[in-house]
Order: structure tokens, then C-alpha cells, then sequence
């Protein structure tokens, strides 16, 4: 049971919901979210990372939902200000609390300071406004992934590039698979390995087989409204892209040496596939031409899932 994980290894946790069809967030792990059917967690869990503390040393992955702020890697990225690659302690250990909540709403709000490879400081505060509706079976949740700059200095956009992030996570293995309404050309493309013998057209619908024996991620373009992973006959989860504002645009997210520049493809969303059997899927918000004290970057995301068991 994930709630008496979470009370063993000395976590807060909150139900928006019901314990049985709704989201437990756990707020001293990221604030990630993990989404509850029938009594039956559908993310991917990872026991060991909740009962123990990423450091320095490594980094401990628990599963959920997370907001992470984009990109990873690039000279603008959060994941190298040392130098070698983490995740900094101000998202590892941020404090996350519930700002307000009813039985199916939450806010949950922390206090998030970065900083990106130019050694640029960049204080933030980051919100998750939280809706479950259960419809038909159908658990559906509607989560604005809102990041905003409370730095007292503008920075310009040659100082940073700062988008909502978020990386939903389940196990995968045969037969799982990830399906979207077939794209333009131009509207997916690899971001590392190519992957080219993993993807591609079935029965009208372009597919993703997400077992591998080698890490791949895909980048989604602005033209692609969906994307929807099926585990097998058990569960689907069909991932709404958000819309961003006229002056927003969406970056690359994509985790690369702190010594180059960015790419000019936007990612609207993601498909993150791992050897050790887990997958992602992803969905950005868009990045603001400047940074003033008080700006915001918000994407709202639909994420529908269903048990088929």
C-alpha cells in the first residue's frame, strides 16, 4: 500500500479524491503525483526510492508524475550546475505544501530555487492545481503545471529558457506500446538513439513499442494533440497536449552536454523509453521571452486513465 509506504519512510502524502479512485501526492518526494484506481496505483512505484534519499552520490527515482522544470541538459539546463549530472536538491527536497483543497481540487505550491548552466540563479515557486473527475470508468485528471519567477532582477532570454515539465512514469515490458494519430514527418523525431525499429504504422495508428534493450526518447511537435500508452489488456493512460500562450514557446527539453546550445525544435510532447523497463509520458509548457519578478509559465494537461481489468 502506497500510503503506509510513504508513513514508514517518514513522507507526507495527500489524497485529492478517494483513496480508491484518485491522485495521492506525495509532497515530501517532488510533490509527484500517483494516480489510484480501484484501489490500484497505476504509476510506477519504486519502494527503495521512497524508503531512501537521493544525494550527490545518485540520484533515487520514486515513480509518479513529476513537474520539473525544462530543459535538463543544454547551457541552460538545471541538471549540471556541478559540473556531472543531478537532480539538485532544491526539487529533491523541495517542501511542498497543500495551499488549498477540496474533496476533488488541490493546490499544491513549493519554493523552488535553480540554477541553470550559465550559473544563472533563478527563484521560482512551483504550483500543481489539481482536478480528479471520475467519468465512466474513466479517471480524469486536470493538472496545471504553473511555474513562476520571483527573482527581484529581469533576465533576458539569452540569460535562460524555463517551460513546465511533466514526466508521467509506468513500468512497461511486452506488449506495451505507446499509439497517437499518425504525425507529419516533421512533427517526431529522436532526441538521442535512433529509434527508428521501435516506431511506426499499424492498423492506421502510429506506434511506439516501448520494451528496449537501448534508451530512446521521441520529441512531439505542436501538431500532435495526443499521445496514449497501453500496458498490454490492463490500463491505458491518453495524455492531452496543453495549450501555451501566444508569447510562450515550447524548447528543447532534451538532456545534452551544458556546453551546447539548444535546438530549435520545440517539444509539445515526449515519449521516454528505458532499458530497465520503465517508460515516460511527457507534456511541456513554453518558455517566456523574459523573466520578470511575478512571471508565469503555465501549461494545463488532460490526462485520462482507464483500468481494462
Amino acid at each position: 500500500d502506497l500510503i503506509d509506504l510513504l508513513n514508514k519512510a517518514h513522507r507526507r502524502s495527500h489524497i485529492t479524491g478517494t483513496s480508491e479512485n484518485g491522485i495521492i501526492a506525495a509532497l515530501d518526494l517532488e510533490g509527484r503525483l500517483f494516480t489510484v484506481i480501484n484501489g490500484i496505483v497505476i504509476n510506477r512505484v519504486v519502494p527503495f526510492a521512497i524508503k531512501n534519499r537521493s544525494n550527490r552520490k545518485g540520484y533515487l527515482n520514486p515513480g509518479g508524475d513529476a513537474l520539473w522544470p525544462a530543459p535538463e541538459g543544454t547551457c541552460y539546463g538545471y541538471e549540471y550546475a556541478t559540473g556531472k549530472w543531478r537532480v539538485p536538491p532544491s526539487i529533491t527536497s523541495a517542501v511542498w505544501e497543500v495551499i488549498s483543497d477540496s474533496s476533488d481540487t488541490t493546490v499544491l505550491r513549493a519554493e523552488i530555487d535553480l540554477v541553470n548552466n550559465l550559473m544563472v540563479g533563478i527563484p521560482c515557486e512551483f504550483e500543481r492545481h489539481i482536478k480528479v473527475t471520475l467519468k465512466d470508468k474513466v479517471l480524469v485528471q486536470e493538472i496545471t503545471e504553473l511555474i513562476r519567477y520571483i527573482g527581484k532582477e529581469q533576465l533576458d532570454r539569452e540569460e535562460f529558457r524555463i517551460a513546465p515539465w511533466s514526466l508521467c512514469q509506468f513500468d512497461s515490458g511486452i506488449n506495451c506500446m505507446v499509439i497517437m494519430e499518425p504525425p507529419a514527418p516533421n512533427d517526431i523525431w529522436d532526441i538521442y538513439s535512433l529509434s527508428n525499429s521501435k516506431r511506426g504504422i499499424s492498423d492506421g495508428k502510429y506506434v511506439v513499442d516501448t520494451q528496449t534493450d537501448f534508451r530512446f526518447q521521441l520529441g512531439i511537435g505542436k501538431d500532435v494533440k495526443w499521445i496514449q500508452y497501453n500496458k498490454g489488456d490492463d490500463f491505458s493512460v491518453k495524455r492531452f497536449a496543453g495549450k501555451i500562450a501566444g508569447k510562450m514557446e515550447y524548447i528543447d527539453i532534451s538532456d545534452i552536454s551544458p556546453d551546447q546550445m539548444p535546438s530549435s525544435k520545440g517539444v509539445n510532447l515526449s515519449i521516454y523509453c528505458d532499458p530497465s523497463g520503465f517508460m515516460e509520458i511527457e507534456a511541456c509548457g513554453g518558455c517566456p521571452e523574459e523573466l520578470n519578478p511575478g512571471t508565469e509559465t503555465s501549461v494545463t494537461i488532460i490526462t485520462e486513465y482507464q483500468v481494462n481489468k
